[in-house]
């Protein structure tokens, strides 16, 4: 007799993720994923100037803070054909790269590390062998003994005084946790470190766009004046600053996150469950040129179905027979019914919750049981981020990343089918942020040349004026985001916003199923694996947050003091 596993809230992420799986003799053999926050963003837009999207947009997350800024800012600019000056195209590179390499450590060791470091396993540390292990591992410069004996001793004392903060309700102890005490100690160490870490990077930002989160952009370009000699614009002492910050998240890369993944790589090597649907979707991304010229993107984009890397097809978020969002399984419904799909460009977002108000037992898993709309390209699911983005490189020969990930999967003892797990999830951001962080370096080196040639500008008036635009445009903004691919799609009419629609990567992995019954990146990901314990899932959240959920991009607004769903009225 199969029995119902309900995790909610899952922990360690953004936003309001549910899981729920079927338990038949030890192992999953039923998983349903749900967003239980309703989303609405897209109805706050209708109507506004285009020119400001990007600064609503920005709000749907304040995590991804740039991403969605990017995407909104294309979609206009696409809709209007409106180039950007090259150093616009630089900054807004160097800014997408720099969150990315943020959020990718933060994802590793804020979110997702205790998954595989156990805590009450470091207590029990040698610090001396731990710092030898260290030094064995990388030239990192935090490894003496006394190093790891004080951090051990501030752990000791917030064990001690009951109150574990951050820590509270681990599953210390877990069979599944293989680290030896040293190694968890280490990764502990660098847990803290990479605090400090994240927060100098997105200094980047507070430089380029005057604040993080949610630094300021403009449609056309950037709003960041450039002045080598000038002490009122972005001058030869900011620049400096920011590759200097460029250059100590490499070191940190190098030195620290990449290290700590090979360790813990060598050691959990046989745990590779989660691969899921192994179809991969990417847009591409970080244009060399323009964004219009989608041959000079860095990033590749396609499709890789099946895992087949030998067949790498196109894809076309301007194509409305491609990329659809069907509702039959979200709390959504359509005008003219909810069997077939909608491209966004013909998107709706009309609520109808039709499940138990929360809190409930379980999902109404044979109806409606998500916020999440389901997205599919050409009727298919797909898994985005940096597992596909990597794959994609891996695929189409890319000149940085094939090599990048031969050499880490040699260094780790992995093979590339290894990847198709939630430890090659992990391990797959962990090569990305490599790879970008050396990629970010060139674009800082390409954008101080071009300044220095004498150009300095970074707005395009030419297209500002709504009286220059068409009486109706659409467009497409796309992003390699963080955590996968994001594309916003806007209708624009006698100036003002007429449609919008955001399919956001983690909409793609966390979708219900479709009207085919067909599961989503998630809830593929987790069937047949084998659970220790059902009353301490570790398994579950190893595979869930490998992918990094983002459910404040996938849904939106909440009534957290009453608990219900809002009722949302538009005038």
């Amino acid at each position: 007799m199969s029995k119902r596993i309900v995790v909610d809230p899952i922990t360690r992420i953004e936003g309001h993720l549910r899981i729920e799986a079927e338990m038949d003799q030890g192992k999953i053999i039923g998983a349903y994923s749900s967003g239980t926050m309703v989303r609405g963003l897209e109805l706050v837009l209708k109507g506004r100037d285009p020119r400001d999207a990007w600064a609503l947009a920005q709000r749907i997350c304040g995590v991804c803070t740039t991403t969605h800024s990017l995407a909104a800012l294309r979609s206009v600019e696409d809709a209007l054909k409106y180039e950007i000056p090259k150093n616009a195209n630089y900054i807004r590179n160097i800014m997408n790269a720099v969150i990315y390499v943020h959020d990718h450590i933060v994802h590793f060791y804020h979110l997702h590390a205790l998954d595989w470091v156990d805590v009450a396993s470091a207590l029990k540390a040698d610090p001396a062998a731990a710092s030898a292990a260290a030094q064995k591992m990388s030239n990192w410069s935090k490894s003496s003994p006394g190093y790891f004996k004080e951090l051990q001793n501030k752990l000791k004392r917030v064990v001690e005084s009951g109150q574990l903060s951050i820590f509270t309700n681990g599953y210390w102890g877990h069979p599944l946790y293989k680290l030896p005490s040293e190694v968890n100690l280490i990764l502990l160490a660098h847990y803290l470190e990479a605090l400090d870490e994240q927060r100098e990077l997105v200094k980047i930002h507070t430089i380029f766009g005057g604040k993080n989160p949610h630094p300021h952009y403009v449609v056309g370009g950037m709003a960041t004046p450039l002045d080598l000699n000038s002490e009122t614009a972005v001058n030869t002492a900011q620049l400096a600053m920011i590759s200097d910050l460029i250059d100590q998240a490499i070191q940190f890369i190098e030195q620290v996150y990449m290290p700590d993944l090979y360790a813990m790589a060598y050691y959990y090597k046989d745990w590779l469950y989660g691969g899921g649907i192994q179809n991969y979707l990417c847009y591409g991304d970080f244009p060399e040129r323009s964004v219009f010229d989608r041959k000079s993107f860095w990033f590749p984009s396609g499709v890789i179905v099946d895992g087949n890397l030998h067949d790498v097809k196109p894809v076309d978020p301007w194509n409305e027979s491609e990329i659809e969002e069907f509702v039959n399984h979200s709390w959504y419904t359509y005008n003219g019914g909810e069997e077939a799909g909608k491209h966004p460009w013909q998107g709706e977002t009309i609520f109808n919750f039709t499940g138990p108000k929360p809190p409930f037992d379980t999902l109404d898993t044979e109806n409606k049981y998500s916020w999440i709309k389901t997205p599919r390209w050409k009727e298919q699911p797909m898994e985005v981020g940096p597992l596909a983005r990597m794959m994609m490189g891996y695929a189409t020969n890319h000149r940085d990343i094939k090599p990048a990930m031969e050499e880490s999967l040699r260094r780790a003892g992995l093979p590339l089918s290894a990847l198709h797990s939630a430890l090659g999830r992990t391990f797959a951001r962990g090569i990305e942020t490599r790879v970008l962080g050396q990629h970010l370096r060139k674009m800082m080196d390409e954008f101080i040349a071009n300044i220095k040639s004498g150009d300095q500008v970074t707005f395009n008036p030419e297209k500002w004026d709504p009286a220059n635009w068409p009486k109706e445009a659409k467009g497409v903004g796309i992003v390699e985001a963080p955590r996968g691919a994001l594309a916003h799609w806007s209708i624009i009419q006698d100036g003002t916003i007429k449609n919008w629609q955001a399919i956001v990567p983690t909409t793609w992995n966390a979708a219900p199923r479709d009207k085919k019954g067909t599961q989503g990146a998630y809830e593929a990901s987790l069937m047949n694996v084998p659970v220790h314990d059902p009353k301490q899932p570790l398994e579950i959240l190893r595979i869930i947050h490998s992918f990094d959920p983002c459910l404040a991009c996938a849904v939106h607004l909440t009534d957290l003091e009453n608990n219900e769903t809002l009722s949302i009225k538009i005038e």
